[in-house]
């Protein structure tokens, strides 16, 4: 059985830039799908008309995965329960509220995430267990 890969937005974002995880994701044995959450994250910092043509490009040919009703839901609670326990003020969680979603959805479809944001994806991860890659 194949595995399914999410990229996170840092990943997917120096790969564009530089090609540096081009080696790296050509590796993967399975299925690499694109989260909607990363997509909306990409466009929100498109700043350029090339990137503009890139981002089009690859919503057209990317298989996208989305968060599920349940994960809204759980992203709150989640995002809750780790703002009172880690005392992390309201713009705090505001930032992670999309990784929160990454997280969950690739939980949800049995896929596992690959970032190069160890600090805040290993945070989630010790609230709801995922699988995690970190490049």
């Amino acid at each position: 059985m194949s595995d399914l890969y999410i990229l996170d937005t840092p990943v997917l974002r120096d790969d564009l830039r530089s090609g540096c995880h081009r080696e790296r994701i050509g590796a993967l044995r399975g299925a690499v799908r694109m989260s909607a959450v990363v997509l909306a994250e990409l466009w929100s910092g498109a700043s350029s008309a090339l990137d503009v043509h890139i981002l089009e490009k690859l919503g057209r040919i990317a298989s996208v995965l989305t968060p599920r009703e349940q994960d809204w839901i759980d992203s709150g609670r989640l995002l809750a329960t780790m703002a009172a326990e880690e005392r992390l003020d309201p713009a705090r969680v505001r930032e992670l509220h999309f990784d929160v979603l990454i997280a969950l959805t690739a939980c949800s479809h049995g896929a596992r995430l690959v970032t190069s944001d160890r600090a805040d994806f290993e945070l989630i991860r010790g609230y709801r267990e995922f699988r995690l890659e970190v490049w």
